[in-house]
């Protein structure tokens, strides 16, 4: 099978033995998953996709890292979160690893030389193609611990976990805010509920704040990690699972879902893990239940409610947001 994605494109035509290498933090690439390599990743979602076929799928918050005979970094969007992976695998696999990094030219891959010679690591120029660039460069120990990137700070009188690379690192996001005004008005006093995509836990912990039993899901592993943080930190109970979208919910059901979805994958738009959050939030709320959200407000999220709900309100819109809520009948 033939590479679909650019970055893997360019790896494809490398004359390289990759066989045994640790692909890190990946795209969804089906040339990716058939070789005879593995995957680190905090992707809940790529991890299963590996994991249902087969294939050695790890994340760096469980287990024991791998030492493989490469590894493949690929440059994310978000260059900090880039910095986190070279400073992990500096610190957990074997120093003078070789090591790749590869990316696409829009997305900053070429800031990696930059990033490289600040640690003290060597790095070339290995290929070109496909708007994208392929460096390589060996691990070595660089004395920089990677939690140093945990940060927290306040919000909404919580002390909240962030991590490069989970959604609103640092700051409380204004669809949020507009959220968290509206829930006290509609939730009630009392039972489970469950915040879907919980990023670094505000949601999960105002709800434990009110009593209700919590349980958080994220399908990025830092926003597991930060959630988890986040909920200790304010000595709150709660469950936080990784998942995507509802694959670890099986059979279960709540008196309340309440999100601020996603919607884009890197730079490109995908309505996907939300168009599923409302298709199937019916078969997880108990009769009555309701679905309450944020989102922009150019999204096409009506159509939606209205096929699983049969109808919805609009309980706010200061033109950039809305929070819908539609109810189990």
């Amino acid at each position: 099978m033939s590479a679909e994605t650019p970055v893997c494109q360019l790896l494809e035509r490398q004359d390289a033995d990759y066989r045994g290498w640790l692909w890190v933090a990946p795209p969804r690439d089906a040339w990716l998953e058939e070789g005879e390599r593995a995957l680190l990743a905090a992707d809940q979602a790529v991890l299963e996709a590996w994991q249902e076929r087969g294939r050695p799928a790890h994340s760096p918050f469980a287990g024991e890292p791998p030492s493989p005979p490469g590894v493949v970094l690929f440059w994310p969007k978000a260059h900090a979160l880039g910095e986190w992976w070279l400073l992990w695998l500096c610190a957990y696999l074997p120093a003078g690893t070789p090591l790749q990094v590869v990316g696409e030219n829009q997305g900053g891959i070429k800031r990696v030389l930059k990033v490289l010679a600040a640690l003290g690591l060597g790095c070339r120029k290995l290929d070109g193609a496909r708007r994208c660039t392929l460096f390589e460069s060996r691990l070595d120990r660089v004395g920089l611990d990677p939690d140093a990137a945990w940060t927290t700070f306040e919000a909404e009188g919580l002390t909240l976990a962030s991590h490069p690379g989970v959604f609103g690192h640092g700051k409380l996001d204004d669809g949020t805010r507009l959220l968290m005004g509206e829930l006290p008005g509609v939730l009630p006093d009392r039972g489970e509920v469950l915040d879907m995509g919980c990023g670094d836990g505000i949601l999960a912990a105002w709800l434990a704040r009110r009593g209700l039993a919590t349980t958080a899901v994220d399908v990025n592993g830092f926003a597991v990690e930060a959630t988890r943080r986040t909920l200790a930190a304010n000595a709150r109970p709660g469950e936080v699972l990784a998942g995507d979208v509802y694959t670890t919910l099986p059979g279960r059901r709540f008196d309340a879902i309440v999100s601020n979805p996603p919607f884009h994958q890197e730079r490109s738009i995908d309505y996907g893990p939300a168009g599923r959050l409302i298709r199937e939030a019916p078969d997880h709320l108990r009769r009555g239940g309701q679905l309450v959200l944020v989102a922009n407000a150019f999204l096409p999220y009506p159509d939606l409610l209205e096929a699983a709900f049969g109808g919805f309100e609009v309980l706010a819109d200061d033109r950039r947001f809305r929070v819908y809520r539609a109810s189990k009948r």
